[in-house]
């Protein structure tokens, strides 16, 4: 594999960490044994993990060749809120990942999907993303759509291109909203400090556009309906969090503390409307609150 150059931006910052925070398919531990393998050097010499960056120090990363991921079906049972013999769509939990990756070899909703459809998903995406038309992140739940032909993920993607697929998220702030309803029009890309988060950026963004609605204020929270119009990465956790509203639990753009009772940030994906790939029938798919975000609603209602 082609090996990396990075450049240190911040004095006196361990390589090990540096390494976690610029590559952020890194764990802690991974960047470790990269350096105890000699694999990062300054300079033609290799860096000790315990090593103190300068501000524009070069190091140079040889990754090694990446472990095939041999991506096998797997009995993990799924919440089914639709299926025929071209779209699936399943509520999917809090803690799943949506395909495997570096990190997360295995039980993802890929794997339960393989197993569930057998060889009947689309494979436009590849052979770790089969069927995957779009993706919501591990810690968030809700409905996510599924392509079992090629056929239908087209017509899907295309729905996604031209923003005429509907999806609806509940969530729940920290702060009051003002206003009763809102667009944040703002473009998004990676941070570029922390490559793990996203950011808001004018110059490297691409189009974001995210509208909301007020459903119901509480002392210093808010519960919302947001809607996406775009769908990039961390979106409605990225726009909330640049009006200064961000979302409860989500510890990387919001307070850094987790909060009692949820394992990530407080968004479901409740409602989707799509017109079927097959049938051009205007379909729309829900799933209710999960009995955890349920029960924020109520600790946030004795408040009041």
């Amino acid at each position: 594999m082609t090996p990396l150059t990075l450049t240190a931006d911040r004095a006196g910052e361990r390589a090990d960490q540096l390494l976690a925070r610029l590559l952020p398919e890194l764990t802690r531990s991974a960047a470790q044994r990269l350096l105890e393998d000699g694999r990062v050097t300054r300079g033609g010499h290799p860096v000790k993990k315990n090593y103190k960056t300068a501000p524009g120090d070069v190091l140079t990363v040889s990754l090694p060749d990446p472990a095939p991921i041999d991506v096998l079906p797997q009995n993990i049972p799924l919440d089914v809120v639709f299926e025929d013999g071209d779209v699936i769509v399943v509520n999917k939990p809090v803690g799943m990942v949506v395909h495997p990756a570096a990190g997360h070899p295995d039980g993802t909703l890929v794997n339960a999907l393989l197993y569930h459809c057998g060889k009947s998903l689309s494979g436009i995406n590849g052979s770790l993303r089969p069927g995957i038309v779009h993706r919501i992140d591990r810690d968030t739940s809700g409905l996510i759509i599924a392509a079992k032909n090629d056929f239908a993920h087209l017509s899907l993607a295309e729905q996604l291109q031209d923003h005429s697929l509907y999806r609806e998220y509940a969530a729940v702030c920290v702060g009051t909203m003002r206003e009763d309803s809102g667009t944040v029009s703002a473009p998004i890309a990676r941070h570029p400090a922390d490559r793990k988060r996203m950011a808001i950026d004018h110059l490297h963004g691409r189009a974001a556009v995210t509208h909301y609605t007020v459903l119901e204020r509480f002392p210093g929270h808010t519960y919302l309906q947001c809607r996406l119009e775009t769908g990039r990465t961390h979106q409605i956790r990225v726009h909330l969090a640049s009006l200064g509203r961000p979302l409860l639990g989500d510890v990387v753009y919001g307070a850094h503390k987790p909060y009692p009772g949820l394992a990530g940030q407080c968004l479901h994906a409740r409602r989707l409307t799509f017109t079927h790939p097959r049938t051009g029938n205007l379909t729309t798919v829900e799933c209710p609150l999960p009995g955890w975000f349920q029960a924020v609603l109520t600790k946030l209602g004795r408040m009041v």
